[in-house]
């Protein structure tokens, strides 16, 4: 498998690929974050969805999607459901992917506004990427959110 950042829709993943982008969103969001929630809400197979992801020795180390402006929020391009996965975290693949998206996302949607529901304690490494809050904080699954955005 590859050690290179890989952007793929829902089409070009493989299965394998895609068994291990899902089983990390559960492994964290579900399990290690204790939320239980539906992640599998039939964003992931838009056909303007990007997937964007890392594998490192073998394993997925990292992940994201890019969502089109008209799926999550109406105006708006989004980024979500950002891991690391544990074995990989503070290594700076978190600013590497965020990085990444936002290339992505000037060159597939471009002049589109970002805006994302962020996981309130990421509110700095957000802003670090030119990301400003624009709600209050707000529970979204039980867990503190709030939303952020880059224009």
């Amino acid at each position: 498998m590859s050690e290179t950042w890989q952007v793929k829709t829902f089409e070009q993943l493989s299965l394998n690929e895609l068994y291990d982008c899902l089983k990390l969103r559960i492994d964290v969001f579900v399990v290690e974050q204790t939320c239980y929630y539906p992640d599998l809400d039939d964003l992931d197979r838009h056909p303007l969805t990007l997937h964007v992801f890392k594998y490192i020795d073998g394993k997925l180390s990292a992940y994201l999607r890019i969502l089109p402006k008209g799926t999550t929020y109406d105006d708006y391009v989004s980024i979500g459901r950002v891991i690391i996965a544990p074995a990989f975290r503070g290594q700076a693949l978190g600013h590497e992917i965020i990085k990444l998206a936002l290339e992505e996302t000037k060159n597939k949607f471009t002049h589109q506004p970002i805006k994302i529901s962020a996981q309130q304690h990421l509110e700095n490494f957000y802003q670090q990427h030119g990301f400003i809050t624009c709600t209050e904080m707000y529970l979204e699954d039980g867990i503190e959110h709030i939303g952020m955005k880059l224009t």
